[in-house]
């Protein structure tokens, strides 16, 4: 059987709405868009036949929500796991995304935030976590729940796809195409069809 799994960026928040940074450290809700835009991306995706037994999301309100109403809508258990938590942004949350862009693009840590590469191997970590068989959790063809700080790192660092970036509610798969010993392997990512109504 192919190693495979799904991920998807959470629904909108206000602080996406108003284009400003909301990091791990910052835990704010959807707004009633975002929920809408998690139950119709939830709709979709299981009416698309796609084979999944289980869902993980990170542990602030706007993954865990956008994880439930996934799990509903699949018939799924849901999980949470930490590694699924945003990267800690500490003062560059709420300033506006244009501006902190450069902070990002030379690798600058936000002061009292989290590195890059503390982010980058938190969630590496965790894709390790997700392989292993003792866990049996990849066997089950999770969907991970996370924010677009998450979905960056797997597209980036585990799939090779540098300045993809995730709307709200958009879903992409994950299909591991060698496994050495040690390591969670090379990964393709494949976008689904983006969910009409999902985006930010």
């Amino acid at each position: 059987m192919t190693d495979r799994f799904h991920f998807v960026r959470h629904g909108q928040t206000e602080d996406n709405r108003r284009g400003v940074r909301c990091g791990g450290d910052r835990d704010i809700a959807l707004t009633e868009q975002g929920i809408e835009q998690a139950r119709r991306a939830a709709e979709r995706f299981r009416a698309q036949g796609h084979d999944c037994g289980l869902v993980i999301a990170g542990p602030l309100q706007r993954t865990a929500v956008t994880g439930a109403l996934f799990a509903e809508a699949l018939g799924v258990p849901l999980l949470s796991r930490d590694w699924l938590r945003e990267r800690r942004l500490g003062e560059w949350n709420g300033l506006p995304i244009d501006l902190t862009r450069p902070w990002f693009a030379v690798g600058e840590t936000p002061p009292g935030g989290e590195s890059e590469g503390a982010f980058a191997a938190r969630v590496l970590d965790g894709v390790e976590e997700l392989v292993d068989p003792a866990a049996d959790l990849l066997a089950r063809r999770p969907l991970l729940v996370g924010s677009k700080g998450i979905g960056r790192i797997l597209l980036h660092r585990l799939a090779g796809r540098p300045g993809v970036e995730l709307e709200n509610c958009e879903v992409v798969a994950f299909t591991r195409l060698s496994a050495p010993p040690g390591g969670p392997g090379r990964w393709r990512c494949d976008q689904l069809e983006r969910l009409a109504g999902c985006a930010a």
